[in-house]
C-alpha cells in the first residue's frame, strides 16, 4: 500500500539492532491479529446490503445491534480500511466490493447535493437526522477515504468528489486571514461562532488540534493522488501550525484555540473548575504520538527531505507522552493528564487506556526505534511491551476487534459495544499494518 510504505521508504537506509527471529516472531503475530481478528470478524458482515455503507454498532459479541446510525467518521473509516485491504489482500474479493459499496453511500447519501460537503450524521437509510450540520473534521475524513479509495480502484469519481470537498473546505471552512480551519460549520458551510449564551464548556466557535491533524492526514492522502499547488499550500501550512503553533513547548498539543490561535485554557482556576472544563483543557497522550506519525508522514508527502525540524518535535512529543503518560508497570498510554500550576508533571486525571491511543502508540513507537534505535527511551523495548499488553488487555481473542479500553483499568469494557459510531477499523488496522509492513522491512535490510 503506496501510504503505509511511505514512512518505510524514509527510515529505510537506517539499521536495527532488534534481533531477526524477534522481529520475524512479531511480524507473524501482528499479520494473524490483523487479518484473523479484526478484519475477519468485520467484513464483510458489516456491510449494509439492505441500505448502503456499514452496519455501525455491533455488540461485545459481534452481533448487530440498535438504530444503526451512519455518521461520516464511521462510513468514511470504513471505505479506507476496505481500500487499503484490498491493496494488501488483492486475491480476496469482498474488500474491493465493500470499498465500491461504502463509497456509494458517501456519494449519495452522505454528500449534500445542494449545499455541497458531507453530512455529519444519517439514519440507517441515508435520511439526514436532526438540524443539518457540517464539520470540517468530517468532511476530513470523507477526503481521506475518497483518496484511499482511488488510489485502490482508480475509479475517477471518487477523486473528483474529493476535490470538490477539498474546494468546498476551501471556501468555506479555511480561515484566510489566521490560517487553518473552522471546525463547527452550517448546512452552507457558514463557520459558526460563539455567543455570550454559548456555554463555556462547549467547544463551538474554536478551532482545535482534533480536526487540525486529520486535515493534515486527509491533505497528505489526498496529496499523493492529487499533487495540485494549492492543496500542497494547504498541507504545509496545516503541518507548520501543529507543529509550531498547536504543540506547546513541553511537547504536547493544545486542544482547543481561538480564531486567532490563542490557547483555551483553565489553568490558575480552582482543580474543580480545571475538571469541570477537562474535555477542552487537557494533555492527550494518544493524540501526541498519532500526531508525531502523522507530521512526519505529511513531511515525507511534501518532498521535506532536510525537515529535521519537524522530526525534532515529532520525538519530543512521543518522548514527553512517555515521561508523562506511559504505565511503566502493565505499558499503555493513560488517556488523560494535566498540568497543575507548580507541578513540573502532568499528573493523571483520566487512568483509562482507549483502544485507539495504544494502536497508535504501536505504530509511533516501532517508526521511534527504526529512527532512534539507540535512544535511551528504548522504544523498541517499550513497543514490544504495548504488544504485550494489547494481547493481553485488549484484544478479544473470542469475539474479535479490541476492547473500547483495556482491561487492566477498564474491566468493564469486556462487555461493551465493539462497534459504534466512533469505533470502526481504522487506527488499529492502520497500525498493525504499518508495524507489520515495518517489520517486514527491517528483515530485507539485514
Amino acid at each position: 500500500m503506496k501510504r503505509m510504505l511511505v514512512l518505510l521508504l524514509l527510515y529505510a537506509p537506517c539499521l536495527y539492532s532488534q534481533n531477526a527471529a524477534d522481529r520475524k516472531r512479531l511480524a507473524s503475530e501482528i499479520e494473524y491479529s490483523m487479518k484473523k481478528e479484526l478484519l475477519d470478524p468485520w467484513y464483510p458482515q458489516s456491510v449494509d446490503q439492505q441500505y448502503g455503507g456499514f452496519l455501525s454498532t455491533y455488540s461485545f459479541d459481534f452481533k448487530p445491534t440498535g438504530a444503526q446510525d451512519k455518521m461520516i467518521v464511521t462510513q468514511a473509516r470504513h471505505v479506507w480500511s476496505n481500500s487499503k485491504a484490498a491493496l494488501l489482500y488483492p486475491d480476496i474479493q469482498h474488500y474491493k466490493t465493500g470499498a465500491a459499496h461504502g463509497f456509494r453511500f458517501l456519494r449519495d447519501k452522505m454528500w449534500d447535493h445542494e449545499h455541497r460537503g458531507f453530512y455529519t450524521l444519517v439514519s440507517r437509510d441515508g435520511t439526514v437526522k436532526g438540524e443539518p450540520s457540517k464539520t470540517a473534521y468530517g468532511n476530513a475524513f470523507g477526503i481521506y477515504a475518497l483518496a484511499a479509495y482511488y488510489a485502490m480502484s482508480k475509479d475517477t469519481g471518487a477523486l473528483s468528489l474529493a476535490k470538490i470537498a477539498f474546494l468546498w473546505l476551501e471556501k468555506n471552512s479555511h480561515d484566510p486571514v489566521y490560517k487553518g480551519y473552522f471546525q463547527h460549520l452550517s448546512r452552507n458551510g457558514e463557520p459558526q461562532k460563539r455567543s455570550e449564551s454559548t456555554p463555556s464548556t462547549s467547544d463551538l466557535g474554536y478551532k482545535d488540534q482534533n480536526s487540525s491533524i486529520h486535515l493534515l492526514e486527509a491533505f497528505t492522502e489526498l496529496y499523493m493522488e492529487w499533487p495540485d499547488s494549492l492543496l500542497r499550500e494547504r498541507l504545509q501550512e496545516m503541518l507548520l501550525l501543529i507543529r509550531d503553533t498547536i504543540t506547546t513547548e513541553k511537547g504536547y498539543l493544545t486542544l482547543f484555540l481561538t480564531h486567532d490561535w490563542k490557547p483555551v485554557s483553565f489553568r490558575g482556576s480552582s482543580k474543580a473548575v480545571i475538571l469541570k472544563h477537562r474535555n477542552l483543557d487537557h494533555v492527550s497522550f494518544g493524540h501526541d504520538i498519532e500526531t508525531a506519525y502523522l507530521m512526519l508522514e505529511a513531511s515525507h508527502v511534501l518532498g521535506l527531505k532536510e525537515d529535521t525540524t519537524t522530526l525534532r518535535i515529532a520525538k519530543k512529543m512521543v518522548d514527553h507522552a512517555l515521561s508523562n503518560g506511559w504505565d511503566n508497570k502493565n505499558a499503555g498510554l493513560f488517556d488523560e493528564g494535566y498540568y497543575f500550576s507548580k507541578q513540573p508533571k502532568a499528573t493523571i486525571i483520566k487512568n483509562s487506556k482507549n483502544w485507539w491511543a495504544q494502536a497508535e502508540a504501536l505504530n509511533t513507537l516501532l517508526l521511534m526505534s527504526r529512527r532512534f534505535p539507540n535512544d535511551t527511551m528504548q522504544y523498541f523495548k517499550k513497543f514490544k511491551h504495548l504488544w504485550q499488553y494489547a494481547k493481553t488487555y485488549l484484544i478479544d481473542h473470542k469475539y474479535g476487534d479490541w476492547y473500547v479500553a483495556g482491561l487492566d483499568t477498564s474491566p468493564q469494557s469486556k462487555t461493551a459495544f465493539k462497534g459504534h459510531l466512533w469505533k470502526a477499523t481504522y487506527h488499529q488496522f492502520r497500525a498493525l499494518a504499518n508495524c507489520w509492513q515495518q517489520l517486514n522491512q527491517q528483515q530485507k535490510l539485514h
